[in-house]
């Protein structure tokens, strides 16, 4: 197994729209519950610091390797994708240097169904990260993954896939970054 530690610096803001079910208090208008409950929106941990779960970078490295479908030199036909999708795994969050208090939040006027083009709008407000930056483990089991697939696969990730609300992937800007480093390494 191969290690990769990789140094990622956002290029765009960051936007998180995690679900939660806060209850409504008697008679709260929906502008009012908005107001007092965005912020449940963020991924915070039990310090109150905001974390950009695992998931998300894996998830944008599988889906970089499916959008780019680039040959296994020397495997005819056969893509990165099912290398990248079963061979990668992240298991631990991003911590940032950030409290759930000070995440500023982005007012929009949007589709009440959530649907693009949905007649009925309302005012909904999501947490906005305008900088981010740390290190992300990749732990790659995929013996068939090499340094130069897997740079080329997460760098180009940041670009055209990226995380979060409103990313690249989803016909937003959002949540794209770059690779600053990779360290390769071999685990154990």
């Amino acid at each position: 197994m191969k290690i990769a530690i990789v140094t990622l610096k956002s290029v765009a803001p960051y936007s998180q729209s995690r679900h939660h079910d806060t209850p409504k208090k008697a008679k709260e208008l929906p502008k009012d519950y908005e107001q007092r409950t965005w912020r449940e929106r963020l991924h915070v941990n039990e310090d109150g610091l905001v974390f950009i779960p695992p998931t998300a970078f894996k998830n944008c490295l599988s889906e970089a390797a499916k959008f780019l479908s680039v040959q296994v030199p020397g495997k005819g036909k056969e893509t990165w994708t099912k290398h990248f999708e079963a061979g990668v795994t992240v298991s631990e969050p991003l911590v940032l240097d950030l409290r759930k208090e000070d995440v500023e939040g982005e007012w929009l006027f949007l589709p009440s169904d959530g649907k693009r083009g949905g007649g009925k709008r309302v005012d909904k407000c999501y947490p906005q990260i305008k900088t981010w930056r740390g290190d992300v483990v990749f732990y790659i089991t995929d013996s068939m993954i090499t340094e130069e697939a897997f740079t080329d696969h997460i760098s180009q990730a940041g670009n055209i896939i990226g995380i979060g609300r409103f990313r690249p992937r989803n016909n937003g800007f959002y949540g794209r970054f770059v690779v600053e480093r990779v360290k390769w390494q071999e685990a154990g």
